[in-house]
């Protein structure tokens, strides 16, 4: 049992606590079985049910006024495990393809309209970009937030874009929609994308996509180091190995490039 923090949210251990209760029960419960388990008096049990009944987590029988958990959980909990899936598919290929490149390759997943990388493999050289697992990046400027884009259609891109906006983040961002909108279309035909320094000064990057059973973008990986190694003509040399290694990746994920071709 982890030790109580000191800076514990009352109301938020509450809700845990009666969430973990209806979650791990095998049948529905009332308000009366809520409060008598967790020792919660029922206006505040009632009150926590009411706000995660609206946020998804907690469903309510509208005959017997009882509570189950909501779809919410199972949305959640298929997210993780499916990320879970996607890295352990995918790892070896991410060290094959730092092994072969020498560069630090990352993996990524889109999440509320931004990137965020969900597995790095480092490069061992002194000079290199730095991230961690965990940080989130924008998608528009970024080699993995393009490829992620290209393959999720105008609609959302025009969604995230109105969201988060597309400010510079170094010299070479492209900030304009409507070509960046031309820039995905020719991403999108060849299969990877290429971030020249428009996310950080003095980095480059090249991603690929990574599609699922159904044919749909899952996540994105991505070849990142610094432009006086990864030059220009580097890159075009990368090209060929993305695009063979997202083909890879997919194929570990299910994916049938003849059953799911247009």
């Amino acid at each position: 049992m982890k030790q109580k923090p000191n800076q514990l949210v009352k109301s938020l251990d509450k809700a845990l606590k009666i969430l973990e209760l209806v979650a791990k029960n095998n049948k529905p419960l009332g308000v009366t079985e809520i409060s008598r388990e967790t020792d919660l008096n029922k206006s505040t049990v009632y009150r926590i049910l009411a706000t995660m009944e609206y946020r998804g987590y907690i469903s309510q029988n509208s005959h017997n006024e009882k509570y189950t958990t909501g779809i919410k959980l199972f949305e959640l909990g298929s997210q993780v495990i499916g990320d879970l899936d996607l890295r352990e598919a995918v790892k070896p290929y991410l060290e094959e393809l730092m092994d072969l490149t020498g560069e630090t390759v990352h993996l990524g997943i889109l999440d509320d309209g931004e990137v965020i990388y969900i597995e790095k493999v480092e490069s061992p050289k002194t000079i290199r970009m730095y991230s961690k697992v965990g940080k989130r990046i924008y998608a528009h400027s970024t080699s993995l937030g393009k490829v992620l884009l290209a393959y999720s259609g105008e609609e959302k891109v025009d969604e995230i874009i109105s969201e988060k906006g597309m400010p510079r983040q170094a010299s070479n961002t492209i900030t304009d929609l409507d070509n960046y909108k031309i820039h995905l279309r020719k991403v999108r035909k060849q299969g990877y994308a290429i971030d020249d320094e428009e996310n950080e000064e003095g980095i480059r990057c090249i991603a690929g996509p990574i599609f699922d059973h159904r044919g749909k973008i899952a996540a994105a990986f991505s070849i990142s180091g610094p432009a006086i190694r990864i030059t220009r003509a580097k890159i075009e040399e990368f090209s060929s190995l993305v695009q063979n290694y997202s083909l890879k990746m997919s194929q570990a994920m299910g994916y049938n490039n003849q059953a799911n071709s247009d």
